[in-house]
């Protein structure tokens, strides 16, 4: 996949706000957002809108959900992802999610990481920010580390990083920006595909992250640590 297969920021999408597409928006959130002026169909930042989002086979109506209550597994039926390694085919999603949004945060991700899986994370770095982190993890292994870091010896830097077996490999630390900034709220986007994680922060393609881990579909948490709030995380699987 390339960049205009993807997407945009806020565009309509399977509505996964802890949940799974098809879910509804978390509480406070509109129905089907959308940048303002942009088409109602998911794109990656500054390219080409695609085709308009089409449910995956057998996908499950909407379902309600409340704030407080507890992480709801699959609907009864309800294939999962399988546990071999590799990429899996596209799969239903789950029943809606719901978990509160405090850090440390640490949600499941029923089906793991596949190609297309759209996640959306919103935030605000705190206004004495050093540091925070955005994790994909496998158990206690680390897929992807991003981690932005305020004051490094008196620079900002982007961190990212896999980490296997309690080892951490070789960090990557160029990029083009530093887009946080403390006390101002961000939108962090990672897009799966074959072969890397794509980001962008604020509407604007950051960079990409090699897999280094391969067993995507044993990516089983996304967790967020240390000096940031969190007011929504949602999943998409795009077209």
């Amino acid at each position: 996949m390339d960049l205009a297969d993807a997407l945009d920021s806020e565009n309509t999408r399977s509505n996964q706000s802890l949940q799974q597409a098809g879910g509804p928006t978390w509480p406070g959130q509109p129905t089907n957002p959308s940048w303002p002026g942009q088409p109602q169909n998911p794109t990656w930042p500054g390219q080409p809108s695609g085709q308009p989002y089409q449910p995956w086979p057998g996908q499950q109506p909407s379902m309600p959900s409340w704030p407080n209550q507890p992480y709801q597994p699959a609907l009864p039926g309800q294939p999962s992802q399988p546990s071999a390694p590799g990429w899996p085919g596209p799969v239903p999603p789950t029943a809606p999610q719901n978990v509160t949004l405090t850090v440390p945060l640490d949600m499941p991700l029923p089906h793991g990481v596949y190609d297309k899986l759209l996640i959306t994370i919103k935030g605000e770095a705190k206004p004495d920010a050093k540091k925070f982190s955005i994790n994909l993890a496998k158990n206690k292994d680390i897929a992807f580390h991003f981690n932005p870091r305020f004051d490094e010896n008196g620079i900002k830097v982007l961190v990212r990083n896999t980490m296997i077996n309690n080892v951490w490999g070789v960090e990557e630390r160029t990029a083009p920006s530093f887009p946080f900034v403390p006390g101002k709220p961000f939108e962090v986007k990672i897009l799966c595909t074959p072969n890397e994680y794509k980001v962008a922060v604020n509407m604007a393609h950051l960079l990409d992250y090699k897999h280094r881990l391969r067993e995507l579909n044993q990516i089983n948490h996304l967790t967020v640590f240390d000096d940031v709030k969190i007011t929504s995380v949602h999943l998409d699987s795009l077209p």
